[in-house]
């Protein structure tokens, strides 16, 4: 039934019905931790809310429905999801492949908590074939996590093709959808077998919650899922969950917007002469613009640059912006840069950053719902002071 609505319906509708007390349209908040019990072994499907709530199963429903599953388990961060996707899924002698351009919490998560542990992980460049496909005949590989577009290069990987080299080495194929959503890509139609997001970003998109989701449409896995947050206790809570519900019903508007956007802002970019490279997948010019026009409907909201100048241009044009938050998040209503050496991917070590293409001087851009004049104006203004500063140098 799911797949015969539109998605712009399902954000709005889908694992929510008015409540049959009250008739409120909305979806309660069960702050509760405690269900009681009809008999001995005799509940209403809720026992604890550690193991689940109510208010996360409704947001759980609405997220598999966008992503075209059957199932979503839902966690207290990104982090929280992405740490129950391996401890659930790895133990000790196992080998994950991940991008080497991902989140710097998954590359810390792998490289200083799982690895003591007998993990082991190869940091591979998954946009090319032969390196790939290389990594996955080293050995046997449990795991293949890929994002695409990477964070922050926004570097593609093409989804089909690893989901066919992954499960040609029976690996299961995990893709990190966070910077894209469902509104703009569905990682299970091209066959990956797990989506990841933070919904922190633009699934509630608007700076007021931190959350994470696994979402498959395998049973097995699911349980695994659900397991795995009971045993850790790293359920989302109630609160969080229903303000992310309310977050979803414009995801569709929201996701179209920031990527007119942001398309507008990186055509100012490329334009300007104090801007020496730009990375935005929606332009003709960026390299994989092929695979962005086959496996999503946008570029998306995210752009990557470096200014002329080198690292300390970037910096100083962080720090001239007024309308642009200097801040380590990506995917709110408001427009935030970022300098992914120094924050967000600053506990990557520097051979892998450097490998990945995070240079010191690039700048991350997360293209809010500003009206775009504004925010390339404040852009400019900040251009031009970071010339002022290199003058007066």
């Amino acid at each position: 039934m799911a797949n015969q609505i539109n998605l712009e319906t399902l954000a709005l509708h889908a694992g929510s019905a008015p409540d049959p007390t009250t008739g409120a349209l909305l979806t309660p908040i069960y702050q509760t931790t405690t269900y009681v019990q009809e008999a001995v072994g005799v509940d209403k499907g809720y026992t604890y809310s550690r193991a689940g709530n109510p208010t996360v199963t409704a947001l759980e429903l609405r997220l598999a429905a966008l992503e075209g599953a059957d199932f979503a388990t839902c966690f207290s961060t990104g982090l929280a999801a992405t740490t129950a996707l391996f401890l659930g899924l790895l133990k000790g002698g196992d080998r994950v492949v991940v991008s080497e351009a991902v989140y710097g919490g998954t590359v810390r998560l792998l490289r200083e908590v799982l690895a003591p542990f007998g993990v082991a992980v190869d940091f591979v460049d998954t946009s090319d074939e032969k390196a790939f496909a290389d990594s996955l005949n080293r050995g046997p590989a449990k795991l293949v996590f890929i994002e695409s577009p990477a964070n922050p290069t926004l570097k593609l990987t093409d989804i089909a093709l690893a989901a066919q080299l992954s499960h040609a080495a029976d690996a299961l194929l995990v893709v990190d959808n966070t910077l894209l959503t469902p509104a703009l890509q569905r990682p299970l139609d091209l066959g990956a077998d797990i989506v990841l997001h933070s919904t922190t970003k633009f699934i509630e998109g608007h700076n007021a919650t931190t959350g994470g989701v696994l979402i498959t449409r395998d049973s097995a896995l699911n349980d695994r899922f659900d397991y795995i947050r009971k045993a850790t206790g790293a359920i989302q809570s109630p609160f969080d969950a229903w303000l992310t519900l309310q977050g979803v019903k414009t995801l569709p508007l929201r996701m179209r917007q920031h990527s007119e956007n942001a398309l507008r802002v990186a055509q100012f970019l490329s334009a300007h002469p104090k801007i020496e490279r730009v990375i935005y997948p929606g332009l003709e010019s960026f390299p994989q613009y092929q695979l962005t026009q086959k496996q999503q409907s946008t570029g998306g909201a995210l752009i990557a640059f470096e200014v002329a100048g080198g690292t300390q241009a970037g910096i100083d044009l962080m720090n001239s912006v007024k309308l642009c938050a200097l801040a380590e998040n990506l995917g709110a209503a408001e427009t935030i840069i970022t300098h992914p050496a120094s924050m967000t991917h600053s506990s990557v070590p520097i051979e892998q950053r450097v490998s990945a293409g995070i240079t010191d001087g690039l700048v991350r851009l997360s293209v809010g719902l500003e009206n775009p004049d504004d925010l390339i104006a404040d852009l400019e203004q900040a251009l031009g002071s970071n010339a002022a500063l290199a003058q007066q140098a």
